[in-house]
């Protein structure tokens, strides 16, 4: 009769690795990471492992075939109440909180990954640069004729998203939008940013061609919004203001900002965007734009 063999009560790494189906430093990695407690080293040096151990590691070995992540089960580990004697073993209740937890995280991880899935089809549908935008920007655009908008546009919509937010692109695709839809009215918006770019840095900031060119970029703005207006976009622009603030309401009107302190602090966010923001502007060109503002405030009536 041939005796039972008589497994060791504790083994070494390599035994526990060869075991488990993984490395020596897959095992030190878990340490390292949380995911198993670092047993105390013996005389020799050398740390042994038990059945505790080994059952968890074959759980973290699973888990990890499942596709799950090294943080993820960690994470979903963090809470269990450990065994009383060798701080790894865990009940059947607490194997089911662990795998609650993975199973609230990875429904998290597909809603996410949805999220992203349906951006890429979006972009992939409007094409890269009109589906970078946000929805309600490209939305907006849709009644422009195909080709029509430029890359350009595109791209300053994009600038004006992260500096005013989606509403404030909005408003630019308005513009975007009327000149799309009246050639000739494009063509004389090429003109004047012609003569604005032609304000390079060979012209004094007090060359009467600054101020002529601040007048004609002036007199194209109150054309453009008078077809704005003619075209009744205000109307639809306020009605995307309205959906918005309907799908974003306040949360704890009594914990709101005062007006003032609320318009102060996007203030103060956007111009320290527009300070980081590089722009090839000379001193000439930046002095055409606020003379030109200075005549936008100087016609704007007084409440």
């Amino acid at each position: 009769m041939h005796a039972i063999p008589v497994p060791p009560r504790q083994v070494l790494i390599g035994d526990a690795a060869a075991f488990v189906g993984v490395t020596p430093r897959a095992i030190r990695h878990y340490h390292q990471m949380g995911l198993l407690p670092e047993r105390e080293r013996g005389t020799d040096g050398r740390r042994r492992y038990g059945y505790a151990e080994i059952i968890r590691l074959l759980w973290i070995r699973r888990m990890a075939d499942a596709g799950i992540a090294l943080d993820d089960i960690r994470d979903a580990f963090t809470g269990a109440a450990p065994g009383a004697d060798t701080g790894v073993t865990e009940t059947t209740d607490e194997v089911a909180g662990v795998l609650a937890r993975l199973e609230d995280t990875l429904a998290a991880q597909e809603d996410e990954l949805r999220r992203k899935r349906e951006s890429v089809r979006r972009m992939r549908m409007l094409g890269s640069r009109l589906g970078l935008l946000d929805e309600i920007v490209s939305t907006r655009l849709e009644a422009a004729p195909e080709g029509s908008l430029r890359q350009d546009d595109l791209d300053s919509l994009l600038v004006t998203e992260r500096i005013f937010g989606p509403l404030g692109a909005v408003l630019q695709a308005s513009r975007f939008l009327v000149l799309a839809l009246h050639p000739e009215l494009r063509a004389e918006s090429d003109r004047v940013d012609a003569a604005e770019e032609a304000l390079d840095d060979s012209v004094a900031v007090d060359d009467p061609r600054v101020a002529r060119v601040a007048a004609e970029r002036h007199a194209f703005d109150i054309r453009l919004l008078g077809l704005i207006e003619e075209s009744g976009q205000r109307d639809e622009d306020d009605a995307i203001f309205d959906a918005w603030d309907d799908r974003h309401p306040t949360e704890g009107a009594e914990a709101a900002p005062a007006p003032e302190t609320a318009a102060s602090s996007r203030a103060r966010s956007a111009a320290d965007v527009i300070r980081s923001m590089p722009y090839d502007f000379s001193p000439a060109r930046l002095r055409c734009m606020e003379l030109a503002l200075h005549l936008a405030v100087a016609e704007t009536p007084t409440p």
